[in-house]
């Protein structure tokens, strides 16, 4: 049984729970045999059974081979670089630039603009912790100016973010723009990306996309947008665990240089020739790179890219309204998009204490988490229609003892 012929006895149909639970459940054996309903697949994605033995692979080459399983190791890192090229719609692996984090991608395009003066950057209030503390240390430190976008309130509670509002700030002198595809703490898709595009052209700017909520679930195509950079990672939706993660860096910025770099950026790098001025194979590849993360990700890309990600999109959008009915009939409020395609893979409800909330679920078997005051479900190919209504039925129990 392989993730190639599990996938493809599902057909070119429309996915249904049915062929899921025949074809593509029993690659998950070890998770699925977990006494729980998991709803945190928009955090830390469930891996494969497989993974263990793709991890083993590389310990084994370096068991037997010593020095020379670099040569495997490179050959993994390459074929990381080519799935989630397909993943992000990039045409050309080597634009795929592998790193631990995508605070790290984030640091790799700030210190390749750092100058004799501080960049000026915008981002919205919405972005991950991460790149939100990495930007707050380098304004400590001098080296950018950030002018934050903030949310407007919405009727229903959420804080969203209007496109408008990121636009008027990209203006002559601005640098770098850092939007989320998909707001980590809310789904929402940002809308206008493909005139921000355009306006950070007019005025000079470069564009980074956090893509990290939206590859994988959403269609991604960076070529066709032609933002500047994008960030992301497989820690969620592809199932790659912590440490395999990525920076897609456009055509025309390929002669750019990075402070981030190290002897594998090198031009011929095992060669050990050294010039007193730098001579370059790719000035973004860094140090010795990790190996591990690189082959725990790979059954999940494995099985992501041929089932699809427009037929995931569309069955996690019927998992969602069945979740969405399930805790209106349960009454529980829950967030009611009125364009639930405008969303990212999860479902919010909303709490004052969300986090308690999440631990009451947690202790009655419904494992998810809340950012703010939002309790995020995300379901997926793995959870049943039963699930999202007993997970929803469980979490009415919790509102009427409150």
């Amino acid at each position: 049984m392989t993730v190639e012929s599990q996938v493809a006895k599902l057909g070119a149909g429309p996915l249904t729970e049915a062929g899921l639970r025949e074809h593509i459940w029993p690659l998950f054996s070890r998770v699925m045999a977990r006494d729980e309903i998991y709803l945190a697949n928009h955090s830390l994605g469930r891996p494969l059974d497989r993974m263990t033995e793709d991890v083993r692979e590389a310990t084994d080459a370096w068991y037997a081979q010593m020095d020379d399983a670099w040569e495997p190791w490179l050959a993994e890192i390459e074929r990381f670089r080519s799935s989630v090229a397909r993943l992000a719609g990039v045409s050309d692996p080597k634009r795929i630039v592998p790193k631990t984090s995508a605070g790290q991608g984030l640091r790799a395009v700030l210190n390749a603009l750092i100058g004799s003066r501080p960049i000026r950057v915008v981002a919205t209030r919405g972005e991950f912790d991460s790149i939100d503390f990495i930007l707050k240390v380098y304004r400590q430190r001098g080296f950018v100016e950030v002018d934050w976008v903030e949310p407007r309130p919405s009727p229903e509670g959420l804080e969203l973010f209007d496109s408008r509002d990121v636009l008027a700030e990209v203006v002559p002198g601005v640098e770098l723009v850092i939007v989320s595809h998909v707001c980590f703490n809310t789904g929402q898709i940002l809308g206008g990306i493909e005139e921000l595009v355009a306006r950070c052209r007019e005025c000079g700017a470069k564009l980074l996309v956090d893509a990290y909520h939206a590859a994988g679930v959403i269609p991604v195509e960076f070529d066709a947008l032609g933002a500047d950079f994008m960030i992301g990672g497989s820690y969620k939706y592809t199932r790659g665990g912590p440490g395999a993660c990525w920076l897609a860096i456009h055509e025309r910025h390929r002669e750019l240089r990075t402070l981030d770099t190290g002897w594998f950026a090198k031009k011929e790098p095992f060669a050990y020739h050294r010039t007193e001025v730098p001579e370059f194979l790719d000035s973004w590849l860094e140090s010795t790179p990790p190996v591990l993360p690189f082959y725990q990700a790979r059954s999940g890309l494995e099985l992501t890219l041929p089932i699809g990600i427009a037929r995931l999109r569309t069955y996690n959008l019927d998992q969602q309204a069945t979740l969405r009915e399930a805790f209106r009939r349960a009454g529980v409020p829950c967030f009611e998009p009125n364009d639930p395609t405008g969303f990212g893979a999860f479902a919010i409800v909303l709490q004052e204490d969300a986090r308690g909330f999440c631990r009451a679920l947690k202790a009655r078997g419904v494992n998810t988490d809340s950012r703010g005051r939002a309790v995020r479900f995300g379901p997926d190919v793995l959870n049943s229609g039963e699930e999202l209504v007993r997970a929803a039925e469980i979490a009415a129990g919790l509102t009427k003892d409150e």
